[in-house]
C-alpha cells in the first residue's frame, strides 16, 4: 500500500477533519496515511471519532506553524508537523505529503527540504477548476506574486504535462490570461509571455478572456500567482454566492418550495461539481516530489479528494516526468 503523510496539526479545523478524510481514504483508495503532529493530541482525535480500527501510523512532530507564523520560521523549526511530513517525504518513507495548514510555510518547506526540479525557477500552484464542459488547470494559483515571462513558460509546460494526467487529455490547450483574445492584448507581462511561447514552439492556444474560463476554452490556463490566487477566490466565492441564492429563491414562497422539491437531484450534482472539496489539494508543481497544498478550511472530503489526487499523481510518477521535460530542452 501507498504511504501518504498528512500534516494533521494544519488546517483552521483542527485535526478531526484531516483524519477523517485519512480514514476515508484508507478505506476507500487502499492507501496507508502517515498522521504528523502531537501524538497525544492525534490519538485523542482518533478516539473521539471512533477509528481506531484504522492502521494509522503516527510521526511525532512537537511544534505547529500557526497561520499567525511567518512562512520562513520553518527554517529553523525543524519539530514542526509540516517540516517532519516533508523530511519523511524527502528520505522515501512516504511517497506524497499534503498540507491544509499555512501555505506559505508549507511552500517554503517544500523548497527547503526537497528543493527545485533541475531547470525550474519557481514551483507554481496547480488548481482544478470546473467549467460547463469538464475541467480546466489554472497554474500559478498563489505562490508566486511578481512573475517573468520565462516563469509563465515553465508553467505552461507544468501545466500541460499535469493537465494530460489529471484530465485525462492528450493535448492539452494552453492559454495565457488576458483582458483580450487578440494578440497584443494584455500587459506587458502577458505580451511578452505570449511572444515566447511562440519563438519557443511551445503549443500555445493564445490568450482567454476570464468570461470565457468556465465556457470551456481552455485547458490549461497560466497567469502569474497574484492573478491566479483573485481568480481561485473569486471562483469559489461566487460559487457560495450563487448556490446561496438559489437555496433562498427556492425557499421564498410555498409554489417555489415546491419547484425545488423537483430540481433537488439537478441542483445536487450542480451542487458537487462546483463544490472545491471535489476536486482534492492542489500540487506544487516544480519542487522535487509529490507536495499537495489544500484549503485551510477542508472538510474530511476535500482531505480523501486530496489524497485521491496525491495518490494518482504519485502513482503516475509526475515528478520524474515533469524533470524529463525539463531535460530535453
Amino acid at each position: 500500500m501507498m504511504k501518504i503523510a498528512i500534516d494533521a496539526m494544519g488546517g483552521d479545523l483542527g485535526p478531526p477533519p484531516l483524519v477523517s478524510g485519512a480514514a476515508m481514504a484508507y478505506r476507500s483508495l487502499g492507501v496507508l496515511p502517515v498522521l504528523v503532529g502531537n501524538r497525544p493530541d492525534l490519538e485523542k482525535t482518533i478516539a473521539t471519532l471512533g477509528l481506531k480500527d484504522i492502521p494509522f501510523t503516527i510521526a511525532d512532530a512537537s511544534d505547529t506553524i500557526l497561520m499567525s507564523d511567518g512562512a520562513t520560521d520553518v527554517r529553523r523549526r525543524k519539530e514542526s508537523s509540516i517540516w517532519v511530513a516533508t523530511s519523511l517525504l524527502k528520505d522515501g518513507a512516504v511517497e506524497a505529503v499534503i498540507s491544509a495548514g499555512h501555505s506559505g510555510a508549507s511552500m517554503a518547506t517544500a523548497l527547503f527540504v526537497l528543493g527545485r526540479i533541475k531547470g525550474i525557477d519557481r514551483p507554481a500552484i496547480a488548481t482544478i477548476l470546473p467549467h460547463r464542459k469538464g475541467a480546466f488547470v489554472l497554474l500559478d494559483a498563489g505562490a508566486n506574486v511578481d512573475c517573468k515571462p520565462h516563469h509563465l513558460l515553465q508553467f505552461a509546460r507544468m501545466g500541460h504535462e499535469y493537465a494530460r494526467m489529471a484530465l485525462n487529455i492528450d493535448k492539452p490547450r494552453v492559454a495565457l490570461l488576458s483582458n483580450g483574445e487578440e494578440d497584443g492584448k494584455g500587459n506587458e507581462l502577458v505580451r511578452e509571455t505570449a511572444e515566447l511561447m511562440r519563438t519557443t514552439g511551445f503549443p500555445f492556444a493564445g490568450n482567454i478572456e476570464g468570461r470565457e474560463l468556465f465556457e470551456g476554452g481552455a485547458d490549461v490556463v497560466v497567469t502569474d500567482g497574484f492573478v491566479g490566487n483573485v481568480v481561485l477566490k473569486t471562483a469559489e466565492g461566487l460559487a457560495d454566492s450563487l448556490m446561496t441564492m438559489v437555496r433562498e429563491a427556492v425557499l421564498s414562497s410555498p409554489l417555489a418550495r415546491v419547484g425545488g422539491l423537483l430540481i433537488r437531484p439537478a441542483l445536487s450534482r450542480m451542487k458537487k461539481r462546483i463544490d472545491y472539496a471535489e476536486y482534492g489539494g492542489a500540487p506544487l508543481l516544480g519542487v522535487n516530489g509529490p507536495f499537495f497544498i489544500c484549503h485551510g478550511k477542508s472538510s474530511d472530503l476535500a482531505i480523501f479528494n486530496a489524497f485521491r489526487v496525491a495518490k494518482s499523481v504519485a502513482s503516475g510518477d509526475l515528478v520524474s516526468r515533469l524533470s524529463k521535460i525539463q531535460e530535453s530542452l
